[in-house]
């Protein structure tokens, strides 16, 4: 038997270390997650993108009681980039969560969620840089790849 180890590199900062584009989309999605709809679970996410054009597109999770029917914030803001800007690449996504109106420690995207993101990087073309945003620290990966190294791809099709 052969043994495989997968290495994750990312960067990681202070909340005040960051640059004030990243700082913009963190609070973005702060916002959004502020307006998530999510009376089930009361946790709040909200994604905030910055597209190649210089637009920013934002998402919230939506809940509902028949809870596969639910939607992710960053698959919202993802699916609104899609439809809104279909041939502009994603350059930047930032991933907040909220419990009680307070920002959480680091949150991670759903394995759905990283599927639906590495399909758009690959539609785009580029690199999707992901800030995992918390409440003190912000981690940073240069890829979608990077949150999922074994991925399913057309190649499997």
């Amino acid at each position: 038997m052969k043994e495989i180890k997968v290495d994750v590199k990312f960067e990681e900062l202070s909340v005040a270390e960051l640059s004030p584009l990243d700082a913009e989309l963190m609070n973005r999605a702060i916002a959004a997650a502020r307006d998530a709809y999510a009376p089930y679970s009361h946790f709040h996410v909200g994604a905030a993108l910055m597209l190649t054009n210089g637009k920013m597109v934002v998402g919230s999770n939506q809940e509902n009681a028949a809870s596969p029917s639910c939607v992710c914030a960053e698959v919202a803001a993802l699916t609104q980039a899609g439809v809104l800007y279909p041939k502009v690449a994603i350059r930047d996504i930032a991933v907040v969560a909220m419990k009680k109106d307070q920002v959480t420690e680091r949150i991670s995207p759903c394995g759905n969620c990283r599927q639906v993101m590495l399909e758009q990087e690959k539609r785009g073309g580029s690199p999707i840089r992901i800030l995992l945003c918390g409440k003190e620290k912000v981690q940073i990966l240069s890829s979608v790849k990077s949150l999922l190294p074994l991925s399913f791809s057309e190649e499997e099709l």
